[in-house]
């Protein structure tokens, strides 16, 4: 680079290491969902993700307060950010299809609909409807009752709008010098996420015990788990980036133009707030 230097950092463990924490944490997910066991893997593997995101987080706030990191890496930081992002995009469009192939095509064929309507002879006295509440086979028993979209679900997603635009102060008052009043607007944010995952855990509750949603209520009680459950981590580990920011607010590292690590974490937010929309709209209304 003319005019100064390359920046490479040095080695890190962090990337493998993530790897195999959330592996692992994926894995005993996966054994409680099919055998109900695999509790204490899962938890190993989370205290092994909570692990590696604090002690990455610790290096390379090292690193840009050592004054390491110039433009580029400020370019660098920008586009791996961004491709990040694109891969959370196309990891809830993989669920969002799944729920629009399912809802458009796959139980209306089980009716008689459409090119593969033949398959309505398995189950001849099935009727297409969604939420299913009457799922074809005998052997599983549907949900009682679908969750309102205007109780809890809309408390929730009046959270989440008003946590992006709390957040969105808190950066333009970092953005003008104003650091009292980010730090103000930061911890408003951060209060609304947690009253979200609150409310959402409060909903589990409720669609458990009161209306038969679970994990094994057919199609319905699936998506519904899998859609709004990873979303709930995607929250979790927004609240977690955003505590850390929070910290660093406090302690006085950011300036009014260097501060991407304000920047990346308000894009995060920004895309779980959108994803919530979707899965308000798309999930519970329609």
């Amino acid at each position: 680079m003319s005019g100064g230097s390359y920046y490479v950092p040095a080695s890190s463990k962090w990337p493998a290491l993530g790897s195999l924490a959330v592996g692992t944490m994926m894995v005993g997910i996966g054994t409680m969902l099919v055998h109900g066991s695999g509790s204490l893997v899962m938890l190993v593997g989370l205290v092994a993700v909570l692990t590696v995101m604090w002690m990455w987080f610790r290096d390379v706030v090292r690193e840009s307060r050592g004054g390491l990191y110039d433009a580029q890496m400020d370019r660098s930081f920008r586009w791996g950010m961004g491709w990040f992002i694109f891969s959370e995009v196309m990891f809830f469009a993989a669920f969002f299809g799944s729920l629009f192939y399912v809802r458009t095509f796959a139980v209306p064929w089980l009716d008689g609909e459409g090119a593969k309507g033949v398959t309505a002879l398995l189950w001849p006295d099935f009727t297409a409807s969604w939420p299913l509440m009457n799922p074809p086979g005998s052997d599983i028993s549907g949900p009682h009752e679908a969750v309102s979209p205007w109780q809890l679900p809309l408390v929730n997603t009046l959270f989440l709008v008003t946590s992006s635009i709390t957040l969105t102060i808190a950066h333009e008052a970092l953005k003008e010098g104003y650091r009292l009043t980010a730090r103000n607007w930061l911890i408003g944010t951060l209060l609304l996420g947690v009253c979200f995952l609150l409310v959402q855990g409060f909903e589990y509750h409720e669609a458990y015990t009161h209306y038969g949603i679970t994990l094994e209520a057919g199609i319905y009680g699936s998506t519904f788990f899998l859609m709004t459950g990873f979303h709930g981590l995607h929250v979790t580990v927004g609240a977690i980036t955003l505590a850390v920011i929070l910290s660093r607010v406090i302690k006085g590292h950011f300036t009014r133009d260097n501060h991407f690590a304000f920047e990346a974490a308000a894009w995060y937010w920004h895309f779980v707030d959108v994803v919530w929309i979707g899965l308000f709209l798309f999930v519970y209304v329609f």
